[in-house]
């Protein structure tokens, strides 16, 4: 009784009252409750105070920051303030990393608060605040959540309020901007020069900035640190804007495991010397085994036609002559993949995503190559002769004539038709091409094509190989015209890529321009044949307009709208979506992600030797494994991020997440056995 009385004095006493809470009503739900905050159990008139929105989520469950990342969305508060008063925006404290499938997004678990300032008018009078509020909390699906939400504040000398240790620990968790120098370089590469970064002060680091799709979340952002400087390769996405500044929170972890965000604002600079993903050497002895197996893969098979006959025409023919032919014929597949090469730097410093066989993306790339391929068939096929003139010469170079020209455009067209193949060993080195300094990436691509090379280097370097060869004769027409065959079908081919990437209209467009090329072809002939004067003069001009009539007929195919691949290759697949993957994943459900385009052969070679064959489609039913189907025909930036946070620049790329533990990349080269032997050991 006694000690009940002393409490009740010490409750009188100045000072000894405890903090009332200032807390509005609760809205509660299964993953999360809700509620309006203040720091203050009163309010001075024209002081501002600070309230917030609190979330205390169930565990397992997660919401967003201001960037949500790959998925998800922010939470939003919607103030109603009396006349007079006014509030400022929110305060987000640093986020984490949350992975999710094969996303990432970032955001908080646990429990959140969003703070934000009021100062209030003048006045006496009970001040009261209303908010509306959205959020979305995450775990094995996504359910957004609101609430409305009343909290009135009496007017006084105000003291703390039972929350305001949660606001002083929100203030402490919002990034602080930082005082170091900072630059992001075109190409991707955030600089930070300050005199507390080196290696015995930051152990990792990584960067999330202020708004989506600006960098690829999930790729790893490769960390180089020396004594005050600090650089970060960060993979850019279609919203990054060579030039412009860049915002967002940089993260630092110290030997400790302690974790500290600051806020920063790169301003544009020059990139800083950057390291390599992996040892120069081992980038470029990739890069020539993966060019020169790329001999044997099937997209290379047509230009083999014409392979096959330039090597014909050296036989018997001095050891100068061969070693010229197979030495431009060499510098054309060399010097056309240093171009890739630049092509794909220049794409990536403005921006874009590229990668191996980025090209076949565009739907006037195909187009231009149906009618290259048409055209050489035609004149393998005799429709234009093979005499002097300069327009047949063209043609006929191409498809093999002597001449260094010739042997030039030769190699040229042997990458261009060898691109939607990818070779193994040529996946690692392009990936890491992509994200080294660019003498580096011309490097890999320079050895790729030394690769695609190689036998017509080793004719160079042997010109008496050439002597084992058949002798030259009327064989040769023959053996000629037969050749135009797999011109046409190469040209069918891509005529169904054209199809998957632009539809109905594209193929229209493409075959009209068919038409011209043959007709120009045609008229060249004619050309050939026809004495000199008018019919000669009318022939080139007829065939000039072919040409050009077809080149206008380009616009149309690029503006022809995408349909979609409508075979997902194996029954029962579904389209690829990062949302459909985590959820499979959530649910312990086995899924196998196949990357895969129109326009790559492997890709289709492994459908149908491996992914369609009977015992895979029953084993894959058996163990209840969900089939997704990425289809980058066209540029597609989730397709881009997945690939890339594998480690990949282009398709194919097969991945296979059991019900439980760890995914397993596949080769990029299938069979029905190692799909077997993948499934079969992942699920045991």
């Amino acid at each position: 009784m006694r000690g009940l009385l002393l409490a009740f004095l010490l409750l009188l006493l100045p000072g000894a009252a405890p903090a009332r809470a200032m807390e509005s009503a609760t809205v509660r739900s299964p993953r999360a409750t809700a509620s309006l905050v203040t720091d203050t159990d009163a309010y001075r008139p024209g002081q501002p105070f600070r309230l917030g929105l609190r979330i205390v989520m169930a565990p397992g469950w997660h919401t967003y920051w201001r960037n949500p990342g790959d998925a998800g969305a922010p939470p939003d508060v919607s103030l109603v303030l009396p006349a007079g008063a006014r509030a400022t925006g929110l305060a987000w404290p640093a986020p984490h990393r949350q992975p999710e499938g094969g996303l990432m997004t970032f955001g908080y678990s646990g429990s959140l608060l969003l703070p934000l300032t009021v100062t209030p008018s003048p006045g006496r009078r009970p001040l009261t605040v209303q908010a509306q509020a959205q959020w979305l909390v995450c775990r094995d699906v996504c359910v957004p959540e609101q609430g409305r939400f009343t909290l009135t504040l009496p007017p006084g000398a105000g003291g703390p309020s039972a929350e305001a240790p949660l606001f002083a620990a929100a203030a402490a968790a919002v990034p602080r901007a930082s005082p170091d120098r900072v630059r992001i370089a075109p190409d991707g590469t955030l600089s930070v020069t300050g005199p507390d970064l080196s290696p015995a002060t930051v152990r990792d680091a990584w960067f999330v900035p202020d708004t989506a799709g600006v960098i690829v979340a999930p790729a790893r952002q490769a960390l180089r640190l020396g004594d005050g400087e600090l650089s970060l390769r960060l993979a850019k996405d279609t919203q990054f804007a060579a030039g412009a500044p860049l915002s967002g929170v940089l993260f630092l972890r110290g030997p400790d495991g302690a974790r500290r965000a600051v806020a920063i604002t790169a301003q544009p600079g020059v990139a800083a010397a950057w390291p390599r993903a992996m040892p120069l050497w081992r980038m470029l002895g990739l890069a020539l085994l993966g060019g020169l197996v790329l001999n044997l893969m099937p997209c290379v098979f047509p230009v083999l036609a014409m392979k096959a006959l330039a090597l014909t025409r050296l036989s018997g023919q001095a050891a100068r002559a061969v070693r010229a032919d197979a030495g431009w014929t060499s510098a054309g597949i060399i010097v056309s993949f240093a171009a890739m090469g630049a092509a794909a730097l220049a794409l990536r410093d403005a921006g874009s995503a590229s990668g191996w066989g980025f090209q076949f993306q565009s739907p006037l790339f195909v187009t231009a190559m149906v009618w290259l391929l048409l055209a050489i068939g035609l004149v393998l096929s005799g429709v234009v002769g093979i005499g002097s003139g300069a327009a047949s010469a063209v043609g006929w170079r191409l498809a093999g004539r002597a001449g260094a020209a010739g042997s030039f455009l030769g190699g040229l067209l042997t990458v261009l038709v060898a691109t939607p193949c990818t070779a193994p060993f040529m996946a690692a080195a392009v990936a890491a091409a992509m994200l080294a300094p660019p003498a580096d990436t011309l490097g890999v691509f320079a050895a790729l094509g030394v690769g695609l090379a190689a036998p017509w280097l080793v004719v160079a370097a042997a010109p008496g190989l050439a002597r084992l060869l058949p002798r030259p004769g009327v064989w040769m027409e023959v053996l000629r015209q037969a050749l135009a065959f797999p011109m046409y079908a190469a040209a069918v081919w891509l005529l169904w890529v054209l199809s998957q990437e632009s539809g109905p209209a594209g193929v229209l467009g493409a075959g009209a321009g068919a038409v011209l090329v043959g007709f120009a072809a045609w008229a060249l002939g004619v050309t050939q044949r026809a004495p000199h004067g008018p019919w000669r003069r009318a022939g080139g001009v007829a065939s000039l307009a072919a040409v050009l009539a077809a080149v206008a007929v380009l616009p149309g195919i690029a503006q022809a709208p995408a349909p979609g691949r409508q075979d997902l290759g194996q029954a029962g697949a579904v389209v690829f979506s990062p949302i459909r993957l985590a959820d499979l994943r959530a649910a312990h459900r086995p899924a196998f992600v196949d990357m895969t385009a129109a326009w790559c052969v492997t890709c289709l070679v492994n459908e149908r030797v491996a992914l369609e064959r009977p015992a895979v489609r029953d084993a894959f039913a058996a163990r209840g494994v969900t089939t997704l189907v990425g289809d980058w025909t066209r540029q597609d930036a989730a397709i881009t991020a997945y690939l890339r946070a594998h480690g990949r620049d282009g398709v194919p790329l097969y991945v296979f997440y059991p019900a439980q533990g760890q995914p397993v990349v596949l080769p990029q080269t299938l069979t029905e056995s190692l799909v077997l032997r993948a499934i079969g050991g992942a699920a045991g």
